[in-house]
């Protein structure tokens, strides 16, 4: 999707969750490459807001394939960089700079996208060959610290849930509205923002 496309639900059970991730767009990416090997094959880094429907993911892991009907269309920021523009801001094949979400203009999250990565993006060349125009996503970007808040709300609900015994937050509504945005030390938007609203699917077949 486009970084202000709305995002179009069939139902508000279905348990709709903004993702706040990085995203990268690669060349070719051998088998087996190095932990600290990717680096020359990044060609551009990105913003995605990978969307998840949580209450559909639980029945699909059961099945054993994986997402399917729980993962709809992604978006992506409206400027994708080559990695010279991050300057000493990627290093260890990571990007160290806060990922700002806002949800219904209330700021929810800044963790910073490096500080607890777990896996650089050449993992995903653990097992496969990576081919020239493949998007590899993060996942979603959290910290340890828990001060830095959160950037998907399953996250929120799950810390609720050890600490309360009950999830309280509630997943996405109808008219929601979800921005993800990184800023550089200057204050000015790197990628500018990802600004999406959650509508039901009636709305976008009635504008049709």
């Amino acid at each position: 999707l486009g970084p202000h496309d709305d995002i179009v639900g069939v139902s508000e059970e279905h348990g709709i969750d903004f993702e706040a991730e990085l995203a990268v767009v690669t060349g070719d990416v051998p088998m087996g490459s190095k932990p600290k090997a990717i680096g020359p094959h990044i060609r551009l880094l990105m913003l995605a807001n990978d969307v998840s429907l949580r209450n559909l993911i639980p029945a699909e892991l059961a099945k054993g394939f994986g997402f399917f009907q729980s993962k709809p269309a992604t978006a992506f920021s409206p400027v994708a960089i080559t990695l010279d523009e991050l300057g000493d801001t990627w290093r260890d094949e990571k990007v160290h700079r806060p990922l700002t979400v806002h949800w219904n203009g209330a700021k929810v999250g800044e963790p910073n996208a490096g500080d607890d990565m777990t896996f650089n993006f050449s993992h995903v060349a653990k097992t496969r060959n990576v081919r020239a125009g493949s998007i590899i996503g993060s996942g979603t970007v959290s910290n340890v610290d828990r001060s830095r808040g959160y950037c998907c709300i399953a996250e929120k609900r799950s810390l609720e849930m050890i600490e309360q015994g009950a999830a309280r937050t509630p997943f996405m509504k109808y008219g929601d509205l979800v921005r993800i945005e990184m800023f550089d030390e200057s204050g000015r938007s790197i990628f500018g923002a990802i600004e999406q609203k959650v509508v039901p699917l009636q709305r976008r077949s009635e504008a049709a």
